[in-house]
């Protein structure tokens, strides 16, 4: 969700249960700006919130020249102080996935995981634990890059890639219509394409290279399943909401540049989709 133009993008969103408090919106609005000017940043998003259990991480995002890969993720325990969050490696979020339940709300805590090892063969086999600590933070940061790669989505169009290779906005966009805004090929995952590699040449035959470079959510499994469309004021608004990590929620205004998503959860994969069909 842009920074710009705050106050009113958050009624997008309001019949999707994601509400902020005044207190809350007024200290997001300043912040953001203080943020965007301190850190040098083209835009600045406001991600969403992570509830815990003794508190709440506000998120937001910066975006420098690459819209797609130049970013950093920043978060907030009163909406006014921001930290930096390290980058989430492969390593690390392997290392996160073995810590489960909810976030404690201090980025600060510890988790500690006792891993048990097998060393040897047969009768001389011995068992050795192992202690891995896990800091929240490190935690937090595994998780934001893990949705982001999963349910972060566009609607068609609404970037472009260069002939060097860099990800910008499409200042030719004005929107989708009505007719297309309601199909779920219209939306494409923000990350580094994976199942467009997988097509074949036929298939990208009637593709436009320049904003044909993502993923579509067409293509997530289950198909059809793992995002709810629902069009609202009319059809002058198209909301998108995941399946997979309840409380994202992506909206649309048909004919217009004004689109974002918002994610309000507790940061966990709902593991029950295939039960949910």
């Amino acid at each position: 969700m842009d920074s710009e133009g705050f106050h009113l993008n958050c009624n997008y969103v309001g019949n999707s249960g994601v509400v902020l408090s005044p207190e809350k919106k007024a200290a997001l609005e300043t912040s953001l700006i203080i943020l965007q000017n301190q850190h040098k940043f083209n835009r600045v998003h406001f991600w969403g919130k992570i509830t815990g259990i003794k508190g709440d991480y506000f998120i937001a995002q910066g975006v420098g020249d690459d819209e797609m890969t130049d970013k950093k993720t920043l978060y907030s325990l009163d909406c006014v102080t921001w930290g930096l969050l390290p980058e989430a490696t492969q390593a690390m979020r392997d290392q996160c996935s073995l810590v489960k339940g909810r976030f404690l709300g201090d980025p600060s805590y510890e988790y500690e995981h006792m891993e048990i090892k097998r060393i040897g063969e047969g009768e001389d086999a011995q068992e050795e634990e192992n202690a891995i600590t896990i800091k929240e933070e490190d935690r937090l940061a595994s998780s934001i890059a893990q949705i982001d790669e999963d349910v972060a989505i566009v609607p068609r169009g609404a970037y472009i890639k260069t002939p060097h290779g860099t990800v910008i906005r499409n200042r030719s966009f004005a929107g989708l219509q009505t007719q297309e805004a309601v199909k779920f090929s219209s939306y494409f995952h923000f990350r580094e394409p994976i199942l467009l590699k997988e097509k074949s040449l036929l298939d990208k035959a009637d593709l436009d290279k320049a904003i044909d470079f993502l993923d579509s959510i067409d293509d997530d499994i289950p198909k059809s399943r793992a995002w709810s469309l629902q069009c609202e004021r009319g059809s002058g608004l198209v909301i998108l909401r995941s399946l997979l990590w309840q409380g994202l929620t992506f909206y649309h205004v048909p004919g217009t540049t004004k689109y974002g998503y918002v994610y309000v959860g507790t940061g966990e994969v709902n593991k029950d989709l295939p039960f949910m069909l």
